[in-house]
């Protein structure tokens, strides 16, 4: 009996994230091929002091594929062409290139690019509803990540909210709006190439 009771909790706890958080990432994820959508970002110090404020514009193309284009204050790009992650500085003539699949492992990307679900390198917790919005909470169950927990919500199938904290204590919050689902988005815009007399760092 005891060991029965043991395994129907087990049994329960692998069904324990269903709910309607993950129902709303399930519909956000169902045929969304590609998408665009302006954000604001919010950076928070450890002591919950607004640190900065970012505008920009976000496109994904799955698989594996996207661009943050920061448009205010400073221009600044974070391009993910399916193989490379390249961050560009323009201010700086300096681009930083990392292979993506280690910049990416437990970034909040990974769960917009669905390239495998999500329970596979996160740790998945149903918050349900907040204020008209579907909540999830996951953490990275790679230990060594940089990210402590992500909070993402959804309106129906509509991308909403986003926070990040980090190991760190920072804290980075995004809202995001006029998002379109599967525009018209050509491969050329995720595809990057460092001006020659540009500063190149390989990481």
């Amino acid at each position: 009996m005891k060991r029965l009771l043991i395994f129907l909790l087990l049994v329960a706890g692998q069904f324990a994230v269903a709910g309607p958080g993950r129902e709303a990432l399930d519909r956000f994820s169902q045929g969304l091929v590609t998408l665009e959508a302006r954000f604001e970002q919010v950076v928070l110090n450890t002591e919950n002091a607004r640190q900065g404020l970012f505008h920009g514009v976000l496109l994904l193309k799955r698989p594996g594929r996207f661009r943050w284009d920061y448009v205010m204050p400073e221009q600044r790009h974070i391009i993910a062409d399916g193989h490379d992650l390249w961050i560009v500085e323009d201010d700086l003539n300096h681009v930083t290139k990392v292979y993506q699949k280690i910049a990416l492992k437990g970034s909040p990307a990974k769960i917009l690019l669905a390239q495998e679900p999500v329970d596979t390198e996160f740790n998945v917790v149903d918050l349900g509803d907040r204020q008209g919005l579907q909540w999830l909470e996951l953490s990275p169950k790679d230990a060594e990540s940089d990210v402590l927990r992500i909070l993402v919500a959804f309106k129906g199938d509509e991308l909403c909210k986003l926070e990040l904290i980090d190991r760190l204590g920072q804290i980075s919050r995004f809202t995001f709006f006029e998002v379109e689902r599967n525009p018209v988005l050509d491969d050329s815009l995720f595809a990057y190439q460092a001006p020659p007399d540009w500063d190149l760092l390989n990481r």
